[in-house]
């Protein structure tokens, strides 16, 4: 969990990727994260959790449904949503909030 506290806390943005190894969904935003980061590049960074692997963060912060997204900043939680989204859409609600 510090590690976690310590890579959201930064000041470069940080697009969490709650997700599961089971999960439909999950699978086809992987590519969508791939294009997000090589348009974006070191404007964000994008880390990824599996909730099974790591049930302790997801239930701080009530991950319900997979996959959720939460995009952080020095911290403070800036965006939450969850489902899947085609490049453009997310890349959008990112930006809003940035």
């Amino acid at each position: 969990m510090g590690k976690f506290k310590d890579i959201v806390a930064s000041e470069t943005p940080t697009l969490v990727d709650f997700h599961a190894t089971w999960c439909g969904p999950c699978k086809t935003m992987h590519p969508v994260l791939d294009n997000l980061k090589k348009d974006m590049g070191e404007k964000i960074r994008i880390l990824k959790i599996d909730v099974d692997k790591n049930p302790t963060i997801a239930d701080i912060y009530k991950i319900r449904g997979v996959p959720t997204f939460m995009l952080f900043k020095k911290g403070e939680v800036l965006w939450r949503e969850s489902g899947a989204f085609p490049l453009q859409t997310l890349k959008s609600k990112i930006t809003n909030v940035l």
